[in-house]
C-alpha cells in the first residue's frame, strides 16, 4: 500500500541552488578569513614542527600555549583553540581568576618567568598549572595553561616547553 501524501515528507525546494562558482568563491572567502585572524608561527618557525613539539611536551585537550612577540605585545603562536584559551581559571598567586592573555600581558610587561599551580575544585580532583616567561635567546615571551585531573604544575609546564621551543628552534639558546 503506497504512503499517504504529507507536505512534512515531501522534498521542496523554495529557490535555486547557489551556483558552483559562487559558493566555492564564498568558501575560500571564508578560509581566508579565519586564516587571517589565526596567528600562525613566530618568523622563520615551522608551525607544524612547533605544534609537534609542543604536544609532545604539554599536549592535552585543556591546554593552551601563546607565544608574542614581547616588544610589540602581537601574539605570533597559539596552541589549541581559541575557545580553549579564552577560558577562566584560579589565578593561583592572588584572588579571582585569570586568563592566559592576560598572564601573557603581564610576561609582556615585565618579562618574568611565573610557574604557578593550584586547585580548581574542592575536592582537588581538578587543578591548574600556569607558566609564562621569557624565551631564550629571542624577543619572545610564552605563557601556558594546563587545567584538568592529570594538569602538570607550573614548573613542569615550564620545563617541558622550554625544551620544546628548542626542538622546534624557536629558541636561539645552545
Amino acid at each position: 500500500m503506497p504512503r499517504p501524501w504529507c507536505s512534512w515528507t515531501t522534498a521542496t525546494r523554495s529557490r535555486r541552488p547557489p551556483r558552483p562558482a559562487a559558493a566555492l568563491a564564498a568558501l575560500g572567502f571564508a578560509a581566508l578569513g579565519l586564516a587571517a585572524c589565526s596567528p600562525t608561527a613566530p618568523p622563520g618557525v615551522d608551525r607544524d614542527e612547533l605544534d609537534a613539539a609542543v604536544s609532545r611536551a604539554v599536549g592535552d585537550p585543556n591546554t593552551c600555549v601563546l607565544i608574542a612577540d614581547a616588544d610589540s605585545g602581537r601574539t605570533l603562536y597559539r596552541y589549541n583553540t581559541a575557545t580553549t584559551c579564552a577560558r577562566e581559571f584560579a589565578a593561583c598567586d592572588q584572588p579571582g581568576t585569570r586568563t592566559l592573555k592576560t598572564l601573557l600581558d603581564a610576561t609582556v610587561k615585565d618579562r618574568q618567568a611565573r610557574t604557578l599551580s593550584c586547585n580548581t575544585q574542592a575536592d582537588a580532583s581538578r587543578g591548574v598549572g600556569w607558566a609564562s616567561g621569557p624565551i631564550a635567546g629571542t624577543s619572545y615571551v610564552y605563557a601556558a595553561m594546563m587545567e584538568g585531573d592529570r594538569a602538570f604544575p607550573g614548573r613542569m609546564m615550564a620545563d617541558r616547553l622550554e625544551t620544546a621551543f628548542r626542538r622546534a628552534k624557536v629558541s636561539k639558546a645552545p
